[in-house]
């Protein structure tokens, strides 16, 4: 059974190598082993997507202009993550501030093609249907 997501999580794209921390702001009143508690809305990049590290993205324009004024060699650029949509699915079945529930199986897309998912979900006591 999936477990449920909380502040200090951690979590991972697949264009970077360096792993990062979900925040959780306290706005939804749900702790969860003394953590606000996550929900699917929860995916507003710089605010609870934090940059990771150098992004490898080819579809991220910054790679593309560098690797372009590096002649055609591949460089990776700093991330900065664009998440214009809500993490998918969460936990439909538990509704939190009338969203779903975020859960360690569900994933979000970045614009830059890169899928963010849910390494450690921060506690390991609670689990969401």
């Amino acid at each position: 059974m999936p477990q449920q997501v909380v502040n200090t999580a951690q979590i991972a794209c697949s264009f970077c190598p360096t792993p990062g921390v979900l925040t959780v702001l306290p706005v939804n009143r749900v702790q969860v082993g003394s953590q606000p508690a996550a929900n699917v809305m929860d995916h507003v990049a710089m605010v609870n997507i934090p940059p990771f590290g150098p992004c490898m993205s080819p579809s991220n324009p910054q790679v593309i202009a560098a690797t372009t004024a590096a002649l055609g060699v591949f460089t990776p650029q700093p991330c900065l993550p664009v998440t214009p949509a809500p993490w998918v699915p969460g936990a439909v079945t538990v509704p939190l501030a009338n969203q779903p529930a975020l859960d360690n199986a569900a994933t979000l897309t970045c614009a830059w093609g890169g899928v963010i998912s849910v390494v450690m979900p921060g506690q390991v006591t609670t689990s969401v249907p």
